[in-house]
C-alpha cells in the first residue's frame, strides 16, 4: 500500500469513528502521513478531501456550537459511507462473494488503529460500532509457501518457527506431505519432528521465513496420503460465549444466540455465537473496541487479550 493510500484509508477510519467534528488541528495531530510545515499539511489535507470526494465519500463540515465562530470541523457519517448497490445478478452476487474473500479489514494494523488511540487520549471518544467492515488491503499467500510446495516436491525437511496455541514461539522441524486452503488459510500437514506425530500448521501462525533442512529425498510420503481428511475439521464453526455491552455491537448480536443471565438489569448480556475463522472473528471483536468481552473459550479469549495489549505497547 503506498503511502498516501495508506494516510487515506486512515482518515477514512478517523472521520468515520469519530462522534464529533474533528478539526484540522486534531486530525494532523492523530492521523498518520501528515508531516511537514503547516502549509504542506494544509495542501495534503486538501487533495486527500478531493480524492475522497471524488470517491463518492462524502465529508461533513461543521462546528462544535453553531452559535460561535468555532474552528470548522469533519466528519463521515456511516449512512453515507454505505454503498447503495440496487438489485444484483446472481453472476453478480458470485463475483463480489469472491472479491469479498480476496480483500480483509484490518483492524490490527497499527497505522489504522493509531488514529484512534491518539483521539481517544486527547479526549476524542471514537464509536467502532459506526466502523464498516473496511477492507484496505489483500491478504497475499506467503512467499514461504513456494518453498513448502518445492519441499513436498523433493521430499526436502523443512523447519520454522511457530505461535503455539499459549502463543509461545516453538522450533519446528517438519517432513511436508502436503497443504491446502480453507476459508482463505493455507495450512501445512505433515511429520513434526519435535513432537514425533502428524499435525496441521497454520501458515499465519508461522513466524519469520520457512527454511530447507538437510538433503532431498530425505524421507517419504506415504502412497495413500491424503490432505483432506486433516483439512475437513478445520471447516467446522466453533462456538464462542460472548458479552456485549446492552445496545451496541450490533453486528455481531444479529447473528449470536441471546443466553439468559440471572442479573437482567446487568448492562452487560451474553450471547452463543459461531466463528469458522479465528483471525476474522478477532478482528470484529477487536473493532468492537470495549463493547465486547469474550467469556469463551480460553484459546480464544486468550488471544484477544495479547492482541490488545500489542496495541497498547505499540500505542501506549
Amino acid at each position: 500500500m503506498s503511502r498516501k493510500t495508506e494516510r487515506l484509508v486512515n482518515l477514512t477510519i478517523a472521520l468515520l469513528a469519530t462522534r464529533r467534528y474533528l478539526t484540522k488541528s486534531e486530525i494532523f495531530r492523530t492521523v498518520d502521513g501528515y508531516e511537514g510545515s503547516p502549509e504542506t499539511r494544509e495542501r495534503m489535507f486538501e487533495r486527500d478531501k478531493d480524492d475522497l470526494r471524488n470517491l463518492g465519500i462524502v465529508i461533513e463540515v461543521g462546528s462544535f456550537d453553531p452559535l460561535f465562530e468555532d474552528e470548522a470541523g469533519y466528519r463521515i457519517s456511516s449512512s453515507s459511507y454505505c454503498f447503495q448497490l440496487g438489485d444484483l445478478a446472481p453472476r453478480e452476487i458470485a463475483l463480489l462473494s469472491l472479491a469479498a474473500q480476496a480483500w480483509r479489514g484490518q483492524a490490527l494494523d497499527s497505522n489504522a488503529l493509531s488514529a484512534l488511540i491518539k483521539l481517544k487520549s486527547i479526549g476524542v471518544e471514537s464509536d467502532f460500532s459506526a466502523l464498516p467492515a473496511l477492507s484496505s488491503q489483500a491478504t497475499p499467500v506467503s512467499s514461504g509457501i513456494a518453498t513448502v510446495m518445492k519441499a513436498i516436491a523433493t521430499r526436502t525437511t523443512i523447519s520454522f518457527s511457530y505461535f503455539n496455541k499459549s502463543l509461545e514461539v516453538e522450533a519446528r522441524a517438519v517432513e511436508a506431505y502436503g497443504a491446502g486452503s480453507t476459508h482463505g488459510n493455507w495450512y501445512i500437514i505433515g511429520n513434526d519432528l519435535v513432537r514425533g506425530e502428524m499435525r496441521v500448521f497454520r501458515f499465519d501462525r508461522i513466524s519469520g521465513d520457512v527454511a530447507f533442512q538437510g538433503k532431498a529425498s530425505s524421507y517419504e510420503i506415504p502412497s495413500d496420503f491424503s490432505a483432506l481428511p486433516f483439512l475437513q475439521p478445520l471447516t467446522m464453526a466453533s462456538i464462542a460465549r460472548i458479552a456485549l455491552r446492552s445496545g451496541r455491537s450490533n453486528d455481531l448480536r444479529n447473528r449470536a444466540q441471546h443466553v439468559p443471565t440471572a442479573n437482567p438489569e446487568s448492562e452487560w448480556e451474553e450471547f452463543d455465537i459461531s466463528y469458522a475463522q479465528e483471525e476474522i472473528f478477532i478482528e470484529e471483536i477487536l473493532w468492537n473496541g470495549d463493547s465486547v468481552l469474550v467469556l469463551s473459550p480460553p484459546d480464544l479469549r486468550a488471544r484477544v487479550i495479547s492482541s490488545l495489549r500489542g496495541i497498547i505497547d505499540a500505542h501506549g
